[in-house]
């Protein structure tokens, strides 16, 4: 059983970044804004975190860079989006072109430059546990922020009256706006934290998962994400089920690699991606339990006046 351990912690690795981008995409669309543009700010978020952390030698101003360059990366989306109502998908999709292309002209100087990762947590008398103690108290902050946040999301759609707003906003943004809710205001910040999400995860992928910069290193996890919104049916917790399955999926391809069982490495790194499609098509079947969560408003511009 000595291969658990590492297999574990490889797919808490892997499946942390999903995590961190998919519970801010599903803020953002639980407000009725489907943001496309996940790669472009997990991208930015990575390379500007990797910059920002070799620079000041700083790990945890790095992670602060990488959610600001989400952030401010999804301001963009919100302005045109929101206050000038362009094509959700289409903006979403630039985003995406716009983050990719931003991100190698910035990480240019940063090809081949190596740092150590983010400081794990030591809890002494817990850490050196056998088997549990590295899998539950020897991850980095990141990590246990996916799980708060997962937590936080879900207390503040059910519990809060903002989140209440938010719901209200995404299901029926004319009825909320005649109630005199902030519908812009609401979508506004929403955005702004799925954007934070996403680069936090893509600081993730830079600082702790491989703690080194390469141009596209997202590699599609931001599409997936976005899959994994759907998966979850628009609710926090099983955002956390579908992240640990296609993180478990993307390690164990390596591992089958590793093990020299005879498939094309071709079409086991094509595996997560396969695992992504079949997902979306179950979940076509089964339209009734998905729409019982959807947004009701998801990617209908909202203006004032109509």
């Amino acid at each position: 059983m000595g291969w658990l351990e590492p297999l574990l912690l490889t797919i808490i690795t892997a499946s942390t970044p999903l995590l961190l981008a998919a519970i801010g995409e599903l803020v953002a669309e639980r407000s009725g804004v489907l943001n496309l543009g996940v790669e472009g700010m997990m991208i930015m978020g990575a390379v500007c975190a990797f910059a920002v952390a070799v620079q000041t030698d700083n790990g945890f101003l790095g992670v602060i860079a990488g959610a600001l360059a989400g952030a401010g990366l999804s301001l963009i989306f919100a302005v045109l989006t929101v206050s000038m109502a362009t094509n959700q998908v289409a903006t979403g999709l630039a985003l995406t072109l716009f983050g990719i292309g931003v991100s190698g002209v910035i990480g240019d100087g940063y090809v081949g430059v190596d740092r150590s990762p983010l400081p794990r947590l030591d809890v002494p008398g817990l850490t050196d546990l056998p088997f549990i103690g590295p899998v539950l108290f020897g991850q980095d902050a990141l990590v246990y922020l996916s799980f708060a946040l997962v937590i936080g999301v879900t207390w503040f759609l059910r519990r809060s009256r903002a989140g209440l707003t938010l719901r209200a906003v995404g299901d029926n943004h004319h009825s909320a706006h005649s109630l005199g809710l902030p519908v812009v205001r609401a979508r506004y910040l929403a955005i702004l934290f799925g954007g934070a999400c996403a680069g936090l995860g893509g600081a993730y992928l830079s600082l702790s998962y491989t703690p080194f910069w390469v141009e596209e290193m997202t590699a599609g996890r931001g599409w997936i994400a976005l899959a994994l919104v759907v998966f979850a049916s628009w609710i926090p917790w099983r955002a956390i089920v579908g992240a640990y399955l296609f993180g478990t999926i993307t390690i164990l391809q390596f591992h089958a690699q590793g093990a020299g069982i005879g498939i094309p490495s071709q079409l086991m790194s094509s595996l997560p991606y396969l695992a992504t499609i079949l997902v979306l098509v179950i979940i076509s079947y089964e339209r009734t339990r998905a729409r019982a969560n959807t947004p009701l408003c998801l990617g209908i511009p909202f203006v004032a006046d109509r």
